[in-house]
């Protein structure tokens, strides 16, 4: 018997230790979006680029939540806190559902280290200047929990509703990036002038984050936005979601292991020597004694998914919870994914507590 979460292709919807392989870091502290391990297999002498391999990034994990009301949002926060997650997102979609930021306040004051993150904003509907001051006051108001998720914007039916012009993909791309490098420098408290080409902007200094370093995920695709964000970005947000389909909302999914492969090797070759967190939005938790079998339904409800890669994808969780947590730990080996982002608490929570005891058991 499979309990599957969430059905659609969709792109939006603390622990003391580490998860995964590395030395235990001492109670009380927690990982952070750069925050490393050495990997325990590397035990023979070794020079510094064999060291180099060895280093593998702490887990993180986070909970994007959905429909639920104002107590359910505190009550979700707590136990997502509980479990081992280490952030705790909402989505940016016209709707009747939440807006993106005030639940961020309300999960934090009712949690005492949990991150929070919108998982993503769409840049076109907010002005940097204006979002930048929203969330320097989240992460002061949270003492430092607050990390920002952004986007480019998909949803044409939202841009059609609110009579905004959806314009091309470049177009957005190219808006976000000029977004990002203003945001940067307001939260980082610099006096800015910025003239480019989507935003002007003269003297303008707002309140800055409390955080040093605020930390930006970046969800985009392309060979120039991703290129961009290797540069920019803190994250980098991976779905594997291509085509945006004709209710505006559902995508293509482009999950052959090959396609990620060449995503990741752009990214590191354009971030240089700046090490880029990579983050993947799970879509499907399904857990279930039959992997296989898992796999080779949901190929049969996707185009161009074959179970073999619907079994080596980072953007599915299929399987018992200790073959999730294995799984995890392959895409990290692989393709150096670190965070995980899914919709399901319950299942997904003892993948948690799996590669929790894994690590503690390490000499």
């Amino acid at each position: 018997m499979a309990r599957s979460a969430s059905a659609s292709w969709c792109g939006s919807s603390e622990r003391s230790n580490p998860r995964g392989r590395g030395p235990r870091r001492p109670s009380g502290e927690r990982p952070q979006p750069f925050d490393f391990q050495i990997n325990s297999s590397c035990a023979q002498p070794f020079d510094f680029q064999i060291l180099k391999l060895c280093l593998v990034r702490a887990f993180r994990f986070g909970l994007q939540v959905r429909d639920e009301s104002a107590a359910e949002l505190r009550a979700i926060a707590r136990r997502a806190e509980t479990a081992g997650f280490d952030v705790v997102s909402t989505a940016d979609h016209i709707s009747e559902g939440w807006a993106p930021l005030p639940p961020l306040l309300a999960m934090a004051d009712a949690t005492t280290k949990l991150r929070v993150c919108p998982l993503v904003l769409n840049n076109d509907f907010w002005h940097p200047v204006h979002l930048a001051r929203e969330l320097a006051a989240i992460d002061q108001l949270t003492d430092g929990r607050a990390e920002l998720g952004i986007g480019a914007g998909h949803s044409f039916t939202e841009y059609t509703a609110i009579n905004q012009r959806f314009d091309p993909p470049a177009v957005r791309k190219a808006r976000l990036a000029e977004a990002i490098e203003v945001l940067r420098k307001l939260l980082d408290g610099q006096d800015v002038t910025f003239d480019g080409e989507h935003y002007q902007v003269h003297n303008v200094r707002t309140m800055r984050a409390q955080q040093q370093h605020l930390p930006f995920l970046v969800a985009v695709n392309g060979r120039n936005a991703l290129a961009h964000a290797a540069k920019h970005a803190d994250i980098i947000g991976l779905s594997g979601l291509g085509r945006t389909l004709s209710d505006g909302h559902r995508h293509e999914a482009r999950w052959q292991p090959e396609k990620l492969d060449a995503t990741v090797a752009h990214i590191r070759e354009h971030a240089e020597q700046r090490d880029v967190e990579l983050n993947a939005l799970v879509q499907r938790v399904v857990i279930t004694d039959d992997r296989r079998q898992a796999a080779e339904e949901l190929a049969a409800n996707v185009d161009g998914l074959t179970p073999e890669d619907a079994l080596q994808t980072p953007f599915l969780a299929l399987g018992t919870h200790q073959q999730i947590a294995e799984h995890l730990e392959g895409c990290r080996d692989r393709w150096g994914i670190s965070y995980f982002t899914v919709r399901d608490l319950d299942g997904f929570a003892p993948v948690i507590h799996s590669l929790s005891a894994a690590e503690s058991r390490l000499p």
